[in-house]
């Protein structure tokens, strides 16, 4: 029998199955498990909007005109509140803040002060626009797994506002 050799259009097509078909054969023969997609815990817009609640009225009962932002993980703003009479720039500081302490995981106080005690970290001011290093802003964690961050701004004081973020995490606590 004479040897016919291939069509170019059969080589393309063969090739084009075989390279579809490689990886996908190379995972069998590796041994490779299915891959695993990561799961992570997300802040609840009903729970961001009850931490964000409950730091407003604290502040409002102490006569305090305040914002308050409550931010998810990837620092998206889940409840913005500003109470009446409260500064226009409070909304912007009460955000920045709730996104520092989500992407840092700490207390915009301890970062202040940080920064205080050690000034080769004053760049930490500058490394994104969204952050504001003053006191105000926390951290949320449950269990143990950091979910988002609150932020209060318009206090006569730093430790003022965080008293407040500090009542807004108490909520979470209670039912």
């Amino acid at each position: 029998m004479p040897f016919i050799p291939p069509s170019k259009t059969n080589l393309r097509h063969h090739r084009t199955v075989a390279l579809l078909i490689a990886p996908i054969f190379s995972l069998f023969l590796l041994g490779a498990a299915p891959t695993v997609l990561p799961k992570q815990s997300h802040l609840p817009l009903d729970l961001a909007v009850k931490v964000a609640g409950a730091a407003l009225k604290k502040c409002m009962e102490d006569g305090y005109r305040v914002s308050v932002a409550v931010v998810d993980r990837g620092g998206n703003t889940q409840a913005l509140l500003r109470a009446d009479g409260a500064g226009p720039h409070t909304l912007q500081s009460s955000t920045k803040k709730a996104y520092t302490a989500a992407s840092l995981g700490r207390p915009t106080s301890e970062l202040a002060n940080m920064i205080k005690e050690r000034p080769e970290l004053q760049g930490l001011r500058d490394m994104d626009e969204r952050i504001l290093i003053l006191a105000g802003g926390l951290p949320i964690a449950i269990e143990g797994e950091l979910i988002g961050g609150i932020g209060v701004g318009g206090a006569p004081g730093g430790h003022l506002d965080e008293a407040c973020a500090k009542a807004g995490l108490e909520s979470l606590s209670e039912k």
